[in-house]
């Protein structure tokens, strides 16, 4: 992130069109949907209904979890989505398939688990042109994402934030909170934060007042 640039902030697994409207009002530039098994899981129709309720300017994006393109590509329609989130081991496949479908006005973030090979795999998928930013989250045994366990930032900004930055979006997810998230964006200076549980009241349903104080805290830190 170059200094004083805006910082791209997300708000995932919203549930309710009131959690959207809320991280929108809040100036959020995107929101997130959890089409995987999760106790934040929506289904194609109960989005559907949400979408056209949003403003157009807040991105609208998909998260999928080993999913298939025509699987991804059905949601993508049928919830007239703008991006899309995968966590697969096939994304670079998945990333060039819905490129050729749908071309540059979707956008596609493929996502890195911080840990072993992580600086491997953020790196190939920064080389492919098929996606405009790596996610890089935190992962539990029992989760892939909405962990709210956050990883080493210092670590991960030297061996990873630093060598990728020049020519690729990152985005800092995993653990994230009102709190914390000014220190994340200091140390590791990414493109862009990811929030889920960080901003809830409970799983799957949004804290209002969370929420409002992420996307604030987000924007005075990125924006020094």
């Amino acid at each position: 992130m170059n200094a004083g640039s805006p910082i791209w902030v997300k708000i995932c697994a919203n549930t309710s069109l009131e959690d959207a409207q809320i991280a929108a009002e809040a100036g959020a530039d995107a929101v997130g949907f959890v089409f995987a098994p999760s106790p934040r899981r929506v289904t194609v129709a109960q989005v559907a209904k949400i979408v056209p309720h949003l403003p157009a300017k807040v991105e609208k994006i998909g998260v999928f979890v080993d999913a298939e393109s025509d699987e991804i590509c059905a949601t993508v329609r049928g919830c007239a989505l703008n991006g899309v989130q995968i966590h697969s081991a096939n994304r670079t496949r998945l990333g060039a398939q819905l490129r050729k479908e749908f071309g540059p006005g979707l956008r596609i973030l493929g996502v890195v688990h911080f840990g072993e090979n992580a600086s491997q795999q953020a790196s190939a998928l920064s080389a492919d042109p098929s996606f405009d930013a790596v996610l890089v989250d935190s992962r539990t045994k029992e989760a892939v994402g909405g962990t709210g366990t956050a990883f080493d930032w210092a670590v991960a900004r030297s061996t990873l934030f630093e060598r990728l930055e020049p020519r690729m979006r990152l985005v800092a997810a995993g653990g994230l909170t009102p709190a914390n998230v000014a220190e994340a964006i200091a140390i590791l200076r990414p493109w862009g934060v990811d929030v889920a549980s960080g901003v809830e009241a409970a799983p799957g349903r949004k804290d209002p007042e969370k929420i409002r104080r992420f996307v604030a805290n987000a924007r005075a830190s990125g924006a020094r």
